[in-house]
């Protein structure tokens, strides 16, 4: 009988149901099968992370102030050890350092306004120029298309601009109250972020401890070290960004001072801000130095700065970045520019400005573990045998505690034993006052003749009969003669209830 024979005879003694779903297996090949068994869990894991932001959407005045924080405690923790080093003590160190915080944004925010008031005041006349300019190129690049643009067509749109805000007031100051109450959840934002720094810089090692701890104990290491290795990351992913916006800012703002481009400063502020979105932040910022330069100083100007920003662009992606920032976090360009595409699709700038140091402690992190860096991690073996001992002593005291209670259980049952004995299976019923603890009765033992007869016959003194108190003894037969009142009881006799 051949293989073919025998499954045929399988499927014959299989019932009906069992025999079409074996057919069913055998016609499914075996890669959809795979391909079923993972769609399902990739559903699963996409619908987990989709709600999961969804509810993280929710408590964003919560959460983003924490990121602020952090990612500021990762920046400035250099200066907070130095503070330290000086025997401040750590909250003093963490208020020191945030005071010297805002010092330098204030120091920097007053010259950046001074620079704005002094520069539109000066470019005014300017910027009234170039906008003309702008309409003349307009009119010229349309005629050059067969279309014809006139000023009078132009006053004409600014005047249909003007009774479109003024028919649409309404709308426009319910948006500026929706921004007002926005203004207000930053600085409430602002302040819960200050607040939360200190206490990152003063104990953020006994935050991290507090929250391991509800890891369970035998991947506790792995995972304290694996926070530990991303936490180092984040800090080294924030002090290379701070340089690299640096040097964009650096770059963009003396370009812009030798051509000639008006509030050089701010714009150079403003790329260092931008900048810290990796790659399309700097972008951004530097298109604003162009647009001064063309309504300041025209077409020409404007194609340098342009020429400015590309190469600034070139030196930060082709040598900045793989030399610096690529040693520090290890991310592949392809992969930083999906993450901020998605964290500004998902959040907004908010996203966008999060999501590559997200990713760079999550791929640091998932290195760790995936490689089993803990294992040779002395601080990760510190930890894992320091938690061994407290296994062992746990241990200990959980024996000592079962006896404990095993005996005082123990107590408790003699106790009530002695209290109602009647319950007593091992006893025989309700005992007298003053009987043994075993329930048994005491019972009076048969006391034999000669017993007797010596307890009750006078003591015999010396010189009187043979002298030595023998017993008398029947002439007939030989045996002890038994007193009328010395006659043995039975032994069940002396056996009281």
């Amino acid at each position: 009988m051949n293989t073919a024979e025998k499954f045929e005879l399988m499927e014959e003694d299989l019932p009906p149901r069992m025999a079409e779903e074996q057919r069913i297996q055998d016609d499914v090949p075996w890669g959809i099968r795979i391909a079923a068994a993972w769609s399902w869990r990739v559903i699963i894991i996409l619908l987990f992370v989709g709600v999961l932001i969804w509810l993280l959407s929710h408590i964003s005045l919560l959460l983003i102030p924490l990121l602020v924080a952090a990612l500021l405690a990762t920046l400035l923790r250099p200066l907070h050890n130095v503070f330290v080093k000086w025997k401040f003590p750590r909250v003093v160190a963490a208020i020191t350092t945030l005071l010297v915080l805002i010092g330098f944004v204030a120091g920097l925010l007053y010259l950046v306004g001074q620079q704005l008031v002094t520069g539109f005041a000066e470019m005014a006349t300017q910027v009234e120029e170039g906008l003309f300019e702008l309409v003349a190129l307009a009119e010229e690049t349309a005629a050059g298309f067969g279309v014809e643009i006139s000023s009078a067509q132009v006053n004409q749109g600014l005047e249909d601009g003007l009774t479109y805000l003024q028919d649409n007031s309404e709308a426009i100051l319910g948006g500026a109250m929706s921004i007002g109450s926005t203004a207000g959840n930053v600085v409430v934002g602002l302040i819960l972020a200050l607040f939360t720094l200190i206490f990152f810089l003063a104990d953020g090692r006994k935050i991290w401890d507090f929250l391991v701890f509800f890891a369970p104990g035998k991947h506790r290491p792995a995972i304290h070290g694996a926070g530990r290795r991303g936490w180092t990351a984040l800090g080294s992913y924030m002090r290379v960004q701070v340089f690299v916006a640096g040097v964009d800012a650096v770059g963009i703002g003396v370009g812009a001072a030798l051509l000639g481009v008006p509030l050089a400063l701010p714009v150079a502020v403003l790329v260092f801000l931008g900048s810290f979105i990796p790659i399309v932040g700097a972008v951004a910022t530097g298109a604003v130095a162009v647009i001064l330069a063309l309504v300041a100083n025209g077409l020409g100007n404007a194609l340098l700065m342009v020429g400015v920003v590309l190469l600034v662009q070139q030196i930060e992606s082709n040598i900045l970045q793989p030399i610096v920032m690529g040693k520090a976090v290890r991310l592949h360009p392809l992969a930083v520019i999906l993450a901020v595409t998605a964290g500004t699709t998902l959040l907004g700038i908010v996203g966008a400005l999060f999501a590559v140091p997200v990713l760079a402690f999550v791929n640091r992190a998932a290195r760790y573990l995936v490689k089993e860096e803990w294992r040779g991690d002395p601080e990760a073996k510190a930890m894992e045998k320091l938690e061994k001992e407290e296994a062992i002593k746990r241990a200990a005291q959980k024996e000592v505690q079962e006896a404990e209670e095993q005996a005082s259980l123990a107590n408790i049952t003699r106790r009530f034993w002695e209290t109602i004995p009647g319950l007593d299976p091992e006893r025989r019923g309700f005992g007298r006052r003053g009987e043994s603890d075993s329930g048994q009765v005491p019972r009076t033992e048969p006391q034999t003749f000669t017993e007797t007869h010596t307890r009750t016959r006078p003591e015999s003194h010396p010189g009187s009969g043979d002298g030595a108190g023998s017993r008398a003894e029947d002439s007939h037969d030989g045996r002890p003669a038994i007193a009328e009142d010395e006659t043995p009881r039975p032994e069940n006799e002396g056996r009281r209830e």
